[in-house]
């Protein structure tokens, strides 16, 4: 029985623990400079270790896959499936999120004081934003298409914002494969499968850092968050401590009432399982607030653990880091009615029927990066002309927001690869690290 300390999800969470304790002491202590000079550094590097194989490994595990389907049927049949579960998914997290900000209405526990004091601090930033949101609003329905189809392979390769270019790659080479006489296709394959079996053992050699990497990561965000004085950080904290309550609340409703009921409909397995066996990469995109940089860690735990053929986990994975948006759709909502609340707006059924139908097509193609709920937030206020002068009201308490959505990310593309693979006869058996 290996010892429980040895597990690397024990050791992500003792690593999450200290850094929590580091942060808070360096804004106690003064060691704020330090912090920020010589332990961030350390959690940016194992953020582009992760950031670094993601392209790599996507590329050459969708290749492979495709290519093993043998027939370009099913590979369309899989992708329907896919595109369809992560848009009703997507939907009843908003629709869960808009219940429960109606129901508790924290906006009215907001005092005017915090208010003007928050608006003034995160002006500059908020006008950052707008302008960062008017870019994507000018885009019309068909220009996400457009974008999909890169002109340059080396251009799509080289930034991780363009994973649904490196997916379309993968998906052409794959079929190209399929359609040429199999004696010519398979040295290229096998080149493949050696490829990605070396990037397996990367990810491997990178996730042993994960613990010190996470450390570094949240002793960050905590200075971040406080700087010298920790007072002030807890009074802001606690002014809008029901509106993170409302987003958790619905975050964790929205995790076991759908998900559960997606396995219920399309697997045996239960939820409990499931999370035990995806562990560590939870932990991960809760500590990076990054469905990309985690994306090689939630394949490996899909297809060791959860028993996820690779064919599908390296096609709906992919696709549902950069679609699949639960968590924060959720939290779109839940935040542009606590910004309307806060600001004496009533919002009518009509304008939160909008707030479904906005947020659930902003979260198509939203970079899976930290921050990037910020800027659709800003095209879902200004659809029901909320000021989007009051996310400053929200600023400062994100970043460990964008820690929680981004972990149910991860869980919704986890759960939905589950849900598929069962429907193609392509889920295995469970497997724990602990056996």
């Amino acid at each position: 029985m290996m010892k429980w300390y040895k597990k690397l999800h024990w050791q992500i969470i003792i690593g999450m623990v200290l850094g929590l304790l580091w942060g808070l002491s360096a804004s106690v202590l003064g060691f704020v400079e330090f912090t920020q000079g010589y332990i961030r550094p350390f959690g940016t590097i194992f953020i582009d270790l992760l950031k670094l194989i993601a392209v790599p490994l996507v590329l050459v595990s969708l290749v492979v896959g495709v290519a093993s389907l043998n027939d370009v049927t099913k590979l369309s049949r899989m992708g329907g499936k896919t595109v369809a579960i992560y848009m009703v998914t997507t939907i009843f997290a908003i629709t869960i999120g808009l219940t429960v900000v109606n129901i508790l209405n924290p906006g009215g526990t907001l005092p005017d004081e915090t208010r003007a004091t928050l608006i003034e601090s995160y002006s500059e930033n908020v006008e950052g934003r707008g302008d960062a949101a008017a870019a994507v609003q000018d885009r019309t329905f068909l220009d996400f298409f457009v974008d999909i189809v890169p002109e340059n392979f080396f251009e799509a390769a080289s930034d991780n914002t363009n994973m649904l270019q490196v997916v379309f790659i993968a998906l052409l080479l794959g079929i190209g494969l399929i359609n040429i006489p199999a004696q010519k296709g398979q040295p290229l394959i096998n080149v493949f499968e050696s490829l990605n079996d070396v990037i397996i053992k990367i990810v491997d050699l990178i996730m042993k850092t994960a613990p010190y990497g996470v450390f570094a990561l949240m002793a960050a965000v905590i200075v971040d968050l406080t700087g010298d004085d920790l007072g002030q950080a807890l009074v802001l904290l606690r002014a809008l401590g029901w509106y993170c309550i409302a987003v958790l609340i619905g975050l964790m409703l929205h995790v076991t009432i759908v998900y559960t009921t997606l396995f219920k409909m399309f697997s045996s397995m239960k939820l409990r399982d499931f999370f035990k066996a995806i562990q560590p990469a939870i932990l991960l995109g809760f500590s990076t607030s990054s469905s990309l940089a985690t994306l090689p860690v939630t394949m490996e735990r899909v297809e060791k653990n959860l028993g996820v053929k690779e064919e599908v986990s390296s096609f709906v994975l992919p696709v549902g880091a950069t679609i699949n948006m639960d968590g924060t759709s959720l939290y779109q909502a839940v935040a542009a009615v606590f910004i309307a609340q806060a600001l004496g707006m009533d919002l009518t059924i009509a304008q939160q029927l909008t707030i479904v139908l906005t947020a659930t097509a902003a979260s198509i193609g939203a970079a899976g990066v930290p921050g990037a709920g910020i800027i659709m937030l800003v095209i879902v206020l200004q659809s029901v002309q909320v000021p989007i002068e009051g996310i400053a009201l929200i600023l400062g308490v994100d970043r460990i927001l964008d820690m929680a959505r981004t972990a149910v990310n991860i869980t919704g593309d986890a759960a939905v690869s589950v849900a598929v693979a069962h429907t193609e006869g392509k889920l295995g058996e469970l497997h724990f690290d602990d056996e």
